[in-house]
C-alpha cells in the first residue's frame, strides 16, 4: 500500500471555491489519501457545502473562527499521513500533484527531503493560470533556497508544498500569533529544517488571485505586526543555518521590501524595523516613490499613497476578472 497522504483544508467562508478545491483533492490520482477540511467559523455555506463531500475519505470538521494557522494545526492534529499537503480553500491541485512528487520519495516517516511543485496564479480558470519559473523552481540546499527567497522577493504557493511527517514534527506547529505572511514564515522554517528541497516541475497547482475578501489583502494594524514579526522568524531563521555577510546582505533586502508597509504609516514599527536593520550592520532608508506618488502624497498626505496603491490594484484585478467571467459566459 503506498503511504497515506493526508490533504489539508482550512475553509473560511469560501463557499464560492471549497466544491471546486475539494474536487481537486478528490482527482488526485495518488489513491492512499485522507482529506480533512477544517471550517475556521464561516458565516456563509462553506461547511454545509463541505459537509456534502463527507465520506471515508474526507473529514470535516469546525472551530470558532480562530485564523488559517489555527485552522491548519487542528488539521495536522487529526492527521495520519506521513505526508502533509495543504490546500487553501480557493486553490487547486492538478489530478497527478502528489503522484508526481512522490514517484521518486523517501519513507515519509524518515525522509528531511522537502518536496515543492510549480505553480501558477489563475483568476476565474485555472486553464488560464501563468506559470513564471523562477531561481526557487530548481533543487536547492536550505540556506540558498532562504537566500533566494530573500533577494529575489519571492515565495512557493502554500499548496506547492509536500511535507513528511518528521518535517512536519520538526517544524512544529503554525504560527498562530501571524495573519499575514504565516505561510511565508512556515515555509522559511520548513526549509531551515530539512536536508534540501527538491523541486518537481512536473507536479502543478493553481493559486487564485483576485479574492479581495482574502487575508493577503488586508492591511490592519495587526496584520502589520503580523508582517514585520514574520521577516524578523524568517531572518532568525536563515541566521540559523549561517550568520553571514551574505545572509545579513540578503536579510537586509529581504527587509527593506517590505519597508514600505511601516514607512510613514506607523512610526513604532518602522522604529522595531530600523532597529532590525541595526542588528544586521545596516540603516535602512526611507522608500523611494515614484514622481507620481510624491505628489500624491504631498497632496492627500503621505499616509493615503499606499492606501491608493492597494486599492488601485484591488480593482485592477477585479475588472480583468471580472472581463473573464464575462468571456467565459459568452463562450459556455
Amino acid at each position: 500500500m503506498p503511504e497515506l497522504v493526508s490533504i489539508l483544508i482550512p475553509a473560511y467562508n469560501a463557499e464560492k471555491w471549497i466544491a471546486e478545491t475539494i474536487r481537486s483533492a478528490l482527482k488526485q490520482t495518488w489513491i492512499n489519501k485522507e482529506i480533512i477540511i477544517v471550517d475556521d467559523g464561516s458565516s456563509d455555506g462553506t461547511l454545509h457545502i463541505a459537509k456534502t463531500f463527507e465520506s471515508k475519505v474526507v473529514k470535516v470538521t469546525t472551530q470558532r473562527n480562530k485564523g488559517a494557522s489555527s485552522a491548519r494545526n487542528t488539521a495536522l492534529s487529526l492527521a495520519q499521513g506521513n505526508y502533509i499537503q495543504y490546500l487553501d480553500a480557493d486553490d487547486l491541485l492538478a489530478p497527478d500533484k502528489i503522484s508526481q512528487q512522490l514517484k521518486d520519495s523517501d519513507n515519509g516517516l524518515d525522509s528531511l527531503i522537502l518536496l515543492s511543485s510549480a505553480w501558477g496564479r489563475f483568476l476565474t480558470r485555472p486553464k488560464r493560470a501563468q506559470f513564471k519559473p523562477d531561481f526557487l523552481w530548481q533543487d536547492l540546499e536550505p540556506v540558498d533556497w532562504i537566500l533566494r527567497k530573500f533577494i529575489d522577493n519571492k515565495f512557493m504557493a502554500n499548496s506547492s508544498w509536500l511535507v513528511s511527517r518528521r518535517l512536519i514534527e520538526l517544524g512544529e506547529p503554525w504560527d498562530e500569533r501571524l495573519s499575514l505572511d504565516d505561510d511565508g514564515e512556515y515555509a522559511c522554517r520548513i526549509v531551515s529544517r530539512c536536508e534540501r528541497v527538491k523541486f518537481t516541475p512536473e507536479a502543478k497547482c493553481y493559486y487564485r488571485v483576485g479574492n479581495l475578501g482574502s487575508q493577503s489583502s488586508e492591511i490592519s494594524n495587526k496584520a502589520l505586526i503580523s508582517q514585520l514579526l514574520s521577516i524578523t522568524l524568517c531572518i532568525e531563521y536563515l541566521k540559523s543555518l549561517e550568520d553571514s555577510d551574505r545572509t545579513r546582505l540578503a536579510s537586509l533586502k529581504f527587509l527593506n521590501d517590505s519597508f514600505y508597509l511601516f514607512y510613514p504609516d506607523n512610526a513604532e514599527l518602522a522604529n522595531s524595523a530600523r532597529a532590525l536593520a541595526l542588528s544586521l550592520g545596516e540603516e535602512l532608508a526611507p522608500p523611494v516613490l515614484s514622481l507620481q506618488s510624491r505628489l500624491f502624497g504631498k497632496i492627500f498626505g503621505p499616509k493615503s499613497v499606499r492606501k491608493a496603491k492597494q486599492t488601485y490594484n484591488q480593482y485592477k484585478v477585479f475588472g480583468i476578472k471580472t472581463l473573464e467571467e464575462l468571456v467565459d459566459s459568452f463562450n459556455r
